[in-house]
């Protein structure tokens, strides 16, 4: 879907707000699922491994089996965290701009000059 001028002037402060707390779900939600695919694809990596006779290998694969344990208790506890902080950086960032609109407009100009700059030169 292409954004035109018509959408960027009904825009609303909450409209974009929404949007942008929208965008940083998808991106955790993708990253989340990410990492239970990988930890998936290690789980099966174990069970085709089995019960092996070696000693080595038993203690391996507890090992691994010890640190999905703790990926998936990390995971867990640390997606709130991050969607908070996400949270309090979008209100931060809207703040700033309503208290400060042509520094943001300033800031904006210079980070899409360097933007064109960097691209132009490849």
């Amino acid at each position: 879907m292409e954004t035109t001028a018509d959408d960027f002037k009904r825009a609303t402060p909450r409209s974009i707000k929404s949007a942008a707390r929208e965008a940083a779900q998808q991106a955790g939600t993708a990253a989340g699922e990410e990492v239970q695919n990988l930890i998936a694809d290690v789980e099966d990596l174990m069970d085709r491994v089995g019960d092996a006779a070696d000693p080595e290998i038993r203690r391996l694969r507890a090992k691994v089996a010890d640190a999905i344990t703790t990926a998936k208790k990390s995971i867990a506890d640390g997606v709130e965290q991050v969607q908070g902080q996400a949270n309090q950086a979008i209100e931060a960032s809207d703040r700033y701009v309503r208290n400060q609109p042509w520094e943001a407009i300033g800031i904006a100009a210079l980070a899409g000059l360097a933007v064109g700059f960097l691209v132009s030169r490849r």
